[in-house]
């Protein structure tokens, strides 16, 4: 795999291994970039469900109305 390097602030890295317990930067950000990733995939799969529920709703025959 290739790999990045990127510049971050020091401050905002030893919170985030604070918050994850990691005891390297590079786990750290990793960590988070894989749970953001995650929470994406999490929510394109509850969007696309309820998406699907929708046009479940709209392909039924209705009733006339009036």
């Amino acid at each position: 795999m290739a790999k990045v390097a990127v510049s971050l602030d020091a401050e905002l890295v030893v919170e985030v291994m604070v918050l994850s317990g990691t005891g390297s930067p590079q786990d750290a950000v990793e960590l988070v970039v894989r749970d953001y990733i995650a929470r994406g995939h999490r929510t394109e799969a509850r969007t696309e469900l309820k998406d699907e529920r929708l046009r479940e709703i709209d392909a039924e025959p209705q009733e006339p109305q009036g």
